[in-house]
């Protein structure tokens, strides 16, 4: 783009303090690579996230096209022109591919490229920005490879081999499109957003936790599967893991009007295990119990000792399980009213995760519940 383009006519200082904030905004961004192309394609900024990402300095750059960035098969397929031709009559185009570096190495790009009009509506340039994902698709790539390890050991359960085939096919288009975007809106890269946007924005950042959430039940499974978990025992004050772990739940069960109380528990009282998994048993049961508690229920948690060892209880007004699948539920991809047709609540592993950790704790997870009525899981544990 010519250099006028950037050159704020308006002499007033406020107004060319806040064009030299924006300027250096973009230009000190280092994760994206943010740049302008002119109609034709050919490069006419250059930031430091640019130079960071793909390793030419702007003295190199500039004012070569930027299909030198595109494989050569993309390049044979005319791919970059494509690209600009999309964006001119639809305003807009998003991309994921492989991309190539300076000293010629590929990675894996998200792109968007954004056509820029004039106040006329002539087309002036194209803004492009991107951001290297190789590290998340490596990533994605192993969850993948994890799951259909898994997939083949449990190849006898129909349940099972549906969900990990699901998985490995649905949760890459989300995750990307969640992960890829959710900063960019937050950076206010294409202007500031509005309040119903920051909204939608939490709102997106909600999802994104909840498919990480299933991904990392996925991958704590396959890791006790494979004996690969591995426990710092130490004395747990009970009642402050507890009240830790409501305080992160409250929201959720406010949210349908739960009463979520802490009854009974010794403040002194310590038993001996893992804090972080412990808080990870309670965590996947209070929020199952929200998941499974009609609005204006009730769920409590207690602690006490008996029988040599210490417990927290977790019990609620839910629906309740019935006395046929009450260890059942305790089996991977196992959920109480769920079938291969309908829609679920999580994975299905959220309860044999917890019980493999209690027990790999040298404690258990045991459950009582009528249906209807509610249910009760307790967490056991060696007393301090």
């Amino acid at each position: 783009m010519p250099d006028s383009q950037w050159k704020d006519p308006d002499p007033n200082p406020s107004a060319v303090e806040g064009r030299s904030l924006y300027q250096l905004l973009i230009e000190s961004v280092r994760d994206y690579a943010i740049f302008v192309l002119d109609p034709g394609g050919h490069i006419a900024t250059w930031n430091i996230g640019a130079e960071r990402l793909k390793g030419y300095t702007p003295e190199e750059i500039i004012g070569s096209h930027f299909s030198r960035f595109y494989p050569p098969e993309d390049i044979e397929s005319r791919k970059p022109w494509w690209e600009l031709e999309v964006a001119t009559r639809e305003g807009r185009v998003e991309d994921e591919g492989w991309r190539i570096k300076k000293d010629g190495s590929r990675f894996w790009a998200n792109v968007v490229i954004t056509a820029l009009r004039d106040d006329n509506g002539t087309l002036v340039g194209f803004a492009k920005v991107t951001r290297d994902l190789t590290e998340r698709r490596r990533s994605e790539l192993q969850a993948i490879e994890d799951a259909r390890r898994l997939a083949e050991s449990l190849a006898s359960n129909r349940a099972k081999s549906e969900f990990l085939a699901a998985m490995s096919h649905e949760l890459r288009t989300p995750l990307n499109a969640i992960g890829g975007f959710a900063e960019l809106l937050s950076m206010e890269i294409h202007g500031p957003i509005t309040e119903q946007q920051r909204e939608d924005l939490l709102r997106i950042t909600s999802s994104q936790r909840h498919l990480l959430g299933i991904i990392n039940d996925i991958l704590n499974f396959s890791r006790i599967e494979a004996g690969r978990i591995e426990y710092n025992i130490v004395p747990i004050n009970l009642a402050e893991t507890i009240d830790n772990v409501v305080q992160m739940v409250h929201p959720l069960a406010g949210a349908k009007r739960i009463d979520l109380v802490i009854e009974e528990c010794p403040p002194g009282l310590s038993g001996k295990g893992d804090t972080a998994k412990t808080e990870q048993i309670l965590i996947n049961l209070l929020s199952n119990a929200v998941a499974f508690t009609e609005e204006a229920g009730r769920i409590s948690v207690a602690c006490g000792v008996a029988e040599g060892r210490v417990w927290i209880r977790v019990k609620d007004t839910g629906i309740g399980i019935p006395a046929s699948k009450q260890e059942t539920i305790f089996e991977p991809f196992v959920q109480v009213g769920r079938s291969l047709t309908t829609s679920h609540r999580g994975t299905g592993l959220g309860l044999s995760i917890s019980r493999d950790l209690a027990r790999g704790m040298n404690g258990d997870l045991t459950v009582e519940s009528k249906v209807g009525q509610g249910s009760t899981f307790t967490v056991w544990l060696p007393k301090a």
